[in-house]
């Protein structure tokens, strides 16, 4: 980071994570912590402040009772029993009088008070070595945070309450965070931490909103109120420009528009080469609100529909009657394009809060998630898979399972969709009984293994954001290490040409799901590797159908050959480079950028 030379305004580079130009007041959301104050209240108001507690006591009762209702009529009284013990600390007499006994005595605010004697509880049963009280902290731990949320109000990020549309500036944004973004309200998001392949940045990217992330210290640097001007295709936010630098963004902003433009031209031309061979894009989506840019970018249908994210955004899990509402929305509006839906892929940075996950996982990217999740909760599982094969009577549905490591977990959760099937059958509903099933490949064990799990899939899609973190021990969102994820890395591109040349040899299709097949600087030669597909965010729609069009197959093949000879990342990276700027020169030649 780096100061500039006008006297207010300030330079700040990130990481470029979600393209766009943004300008307008920022909004500081912190959100890891709570901060608690403490302050003295007047001896008069001291009875209201204890009326305030039991308020804040009774409300989270009440939630509690219904969360624990819903838990126990979607998975069985005993998962929900936990709550049960969360009760019991919300009615521990012991604590709650000795945290109006330390509100009287010292005459500070009742969230410090009882935040006080809490930690003093979890303190002292935390040195008693024995499991049944371990347990205890937790649930102390649990009850304490959602009792905190009530007394200072936390709402969030509290979108419905904000006067004008603001840049959101976090330490972090979870993924449920990003889920309930009102794209007209937000107009950038800025974060500490975080990389370009993070679900939240994701979902960011098909909402349309800028996004620079590993700032570091931004939530520092920057103020509610502080006007800032964001750059997300270069990484650059400037914290109160002067008015040159307003200008220049403005030109900036023209230009970008004159380009998009020329790109979207594309999108009413014929899908083709130069040379008249033909390719297929898709569209990722998180949601119907996705499906009007779909349309007017010209996808040939959606090549992975995120489900996680009608989770994310209840904070709950839906029942299969609710899954089967938008999935058929979703396949009725595609009017017989196909639709491929991933099953849930919880868990990694896309966790509810919910008993079902734990607390904290040491590598949540390589632990209880995904399909391992859907396996052990089978009737979860089976309410999606119903609520999908209902809505394949409506059109062309596929069913894609994340995260596949070996050949027994598609045999189980096969085992489970003709479970579902037969189930349907005798409640004598529709569904395609031929439905296509596919599995991610995103794991090396599933990459070196396409021969055996060809057997049992009708086609593959590489997910290239795990399939890189977990070839390169690289954590996709830590930004510290961000620099070592390599998309261009030889043993990368490598494992998708093994992939696609062997699931050929299968003769079943290779489909690329992942963020390089929407980034203009690979999309190219991931054709040229034989790809059969790639499936992208709607608005990288534009620029990858215009560069496809520009080459021909046979120079795509060539640049892969070339690029797949190489050893250096580097060289790899200048290679791709330039055959971009030979395709698309003439038309970013007056950019300022």
């Amino acid at each position: 980071m780096h100061d500039s030379q006008a006297s207010n305004e300030i330079v700040l580079q990130g990481i470029a994570a979600s393209p766009g130009l943004a300008y307008g007041p920022s909004f500081i959301f912190l959100q890891k912590e709570f901060e608690v104050p403490r302050f003295d209240v007047p001896e008069d108001e001291r009875d209201g402040e204890v009326q305030r507690f039991e308020n804040a006591l009774l409300t989270t009762r009440t939630e509690i009772n219904e969360l624990r209702a819903q838990v126990a009529d979607k998975l069985g009284e005993e998962e929900a029993q936990i709550f049960d013990a969360h009760m019991l600390v919300l009615e521990d007499r012991a604590l709650i009088e000795e945290t109006i006994r330390e509100h009287k005595e010292t005459g500070f605010n009742i969230e410090h008070c009882f935040n006080t004697v809490a930690r003093r509880y979890i303190d002292a049963f935390g040195r008693i070595d024995d499991e049944y009280i371990k347990e205890r902290v937790t649930d102390i731990r649990d009850v304490t945070r959602r009792l905190m949320q009530k007394l200072l109000g936390y709402r969030g990020l509290g979108i419905d309450q904000w006067d004008q549309a603001r840049i959101v500036v976090s330490e972090y944004i979870s993924p449920s965070d990003t889920a309930a973004l009102d794209r007209e309200r937000v107009l950038a998001m800025l974060t500490n931490g975080g990389s370009r392949t993070s679900h939240a940045v994701i979902m960011a990217r098909s909402l349309q909103v800028p996004a620079v992330v590993g700032m570091h210290d931004v939530t520092e640097r920057v103020k509610t109120g502080d006007m800032l001007f964001v750059d997300g295709y270069e990484g650059l936010v400037v914290v109160n420009p002067s008015e040159a630098t307003r200008l220049r963004y403005q030109k900036m902003r023209e230009t970008r528009s004159r380009v998009r433009a020329v790109f979207q031209q594309a999108c009413e031309e014929e899908a083709v080469c130069q040379d008249k061979h033909r390719f297929h894009l898709l569209a990722n989506v998180e949601g119907e609100e996705d499906l009007g840019e779909t349309s007017r970018n010209a996808a040939e249908g959606v090549g992975l529909y995120r489900t996680e994210n009608l989770f994310l955004k209840q904070e709950q899990f839906p029942s299969e009657e609710g899954q089967f509402v938008v999935y058929k929305k979703m396949v009725e509006a595609l009017e017989g394009k196909p639709i491929t839906i991933r099953t849930l892929d919880l868990g990694g940075d896309k966790s509810l809060a919910t008993c079902l996950f734990p607390e904290k996982e040491e590598n949540p990217f390589m632990g209880f998630r995904a399909i391992r999740f859907c396996l052990e909760y089978s009737h979860l599982f089976k309410d999606q898979l119903r609520a999908i094969l209902r809505a394949s009577a409506f059109g062309k549905v596929k069913i894609l399972y994340p995260m596949i490591c070996c050949v027994n977990e598609v045999i189980q959760a096969n085992r489970f969709l003709e479970e579902a099937k037969n189930e349907l059958r005798e409640r004598g509903l529709d569904f395609d009984a031929s439905i296509e099933v596919g599995s991610m490949i995103e794991v090396p064990s599933a990459a070196y293994t396409i021969d055996l799990l060809a057997e049992h899939c009708a086609f593959f899609s590489i997910g290239t954001n795990d399939l890189i973190q977990y070839m390169l021990a690289v954590d996709r969102v830590n930004d510290r290490i961000a620099h070592l994820y390599q998309p261009n890395h030889p043993a990368v591109l490598r494992t998708i040409r093994h992939v696609v040349d062997q699931a050929h040899k299968k003769g079943v299709e290779v489909a690329l799901c992942g963020e390089m097949a929407g980034d203009p600087l690979y999309a190219p030669l991931l054709m040229g590797m034989g790809l059969d597909a790639l499936s992208l965010s709607p608005s990288s729609l534009p620029e990858i159908r215009y560069l496809l069009r520009k080459t021909s197959f046979k120079e795509a093949q060539a640049l892969a050959k070339r690029v797949l000879e190489e050893s250096n990342a580097k060289i790899t990276f200048d290679l791709l480079r330039r055959y971009y700027f030979d395709l698309v020169g003439d038309v970013l030649s007056d950019d300022p950028s």
